[in-house]
């Protein structure tokens, strides 16, 4: 029973930390994604962020979602670096940076990932005009009408 309040404290705790950055530096987008991603990292059997400082697992939550989402890239909006987030909550690039690989490998989360994509990032998703067909990937442009039932399930396959 004690873990379970020292989960919700913690996990509480993290999503002000994550939602003062997202309201400062970023958006709402990025804001909603931390708050999933902590409710999924509080549902693990060994919760990750029990042990170790709040400060580097709320700056590793938005740099793993930072990477996925190109956050880092000037030529996307929003922007902001790495160094701009560890200054932020007065963590070391490194730390950060493993926590998020920490992350990212845990829940295996690669780029253009559905569940945790910007909605920028799922609208530029270049993967959403392909679907697997027989084991091919084809064009959804190429289907008729009739074809939709197996293009779905080509869709929830990948």
């Amino acid at each position: 029973m004690k873990d379970k309040v020292a989960i919700e404290e913690k996990s509480k705790k993290l999503a002000e930390m994550t939602a003062r950055f997202c309201d400062e530096k970023l958006d709402d987008d990025y804001k909603q994604l931390c708050q999933k991603l902590i409710i999924k990292m509080k549902r693990k059997r060994n919760v990750p962020f029990l042990s170790g400082k709040l400060e580097i697992w709320a700056a590793a939550i938005i740099y793993a979602l930072g990477r996925l989402n190109f956050l880092f890239d000037k030529s996307f909006e929003p922007y902001v670096s790495g160094d701009d987030i560890c200054d932020y909550f007065g963590t070391s690039r490194s730390t950060t940076s493993q926590k998020a690989r920490l992350i990212l490998d845990t829940f295996k989360m690669t780029y253009y990932d559905d569940e945790f994509s910007t909605t920028r990032m799922r609208e530029r998703n270049p993967f959403s005009k392909f679907a697997m067909m027989s084991g091919f990937i084809v064009p959804i442009d190429a289907f008729m009408d009739e074809d939709d039932e197996q293009i779905e399930e080509g869709r929830k396959k990948r």
